[in-house]
């Protein structure tokens, strides 16, 4: 079974390119949230930290060793759904987590623009103050991996599982 068209409720409501939140139809929304919330606190910490460091670095260090602690933990609780999930759907890693063929496109923009928007920022305020608390920024993107990951594991369709194929018994001696 491939993945559920939502129709889209208000396809005005959002930027040519950006679908609206809405398309979701309750699936998930919260996670996507909390994607985009996270990836926002980051953003703004530490493109402050890159322009004026400081006791800004502390801050900026501290979130994101929040949301890479956060994102740890999200990542797991993701698998473990996933391996329950696994017994009866055949769950792939790049429908799990980066939602490829398992998710409407609306979900998979959202998550995967909010883990873009993630590394883009984590690896250029790392390049522009090398060798300081920035370069913890690259640890972030767990974070949105992981929420990515919990929405595949939640909401995301595969396929059934493929039954095991019955392998006949070898012939013993006393067969022949």
């Amino acid at each position: 079974m491939g993945p559920v068209a939502l129709a889209d409720p208000h396809p005005s409501a959002a930027p040519p390119g950006r679908p609206p939140l809405a398309a979701l139809a309750g699936r998930g929304r919260g996670i996507v949230r909390a994607s985009w919330a996270g990836t926002a606190v980051f953003t703004l910490t530490a493109v402050a930290a890159a322009i004026a460091p400081g006791a800004l670095t502390a801050v900026a260090v501290a979130v994101a060793l929040a949301l890479f602690a956060a994102g740890c933990v999200v990542f797991l609780w993701a698998y473990a759904i996933a391996v329950g999930r696994s017994r009866t759907d055949a769950i792939g890693i790049g429908g799990l987590f980066f939602l490829a063929g398992s998710a409407p496109r609306a979900a998979q923009l959202h998550l995967m623009g909010s883990f873009g928007v993630e590394v883009v920022v984590a690896l250029t305020t790392a390049a522009l103050r090398p060798f300081t608390g920035l370069a913890f920024g690259t640890l972030v993107p767990v974070f949105g991996l992981g929420l990515a990951g919990l929405w595949g594991a939640r909401h995301g369709t595969f396929g059934p599982r493929a039954a095991p194929a019955q392998v006949p018994a070898p012939a013993s001696a006393e067969d022949g």
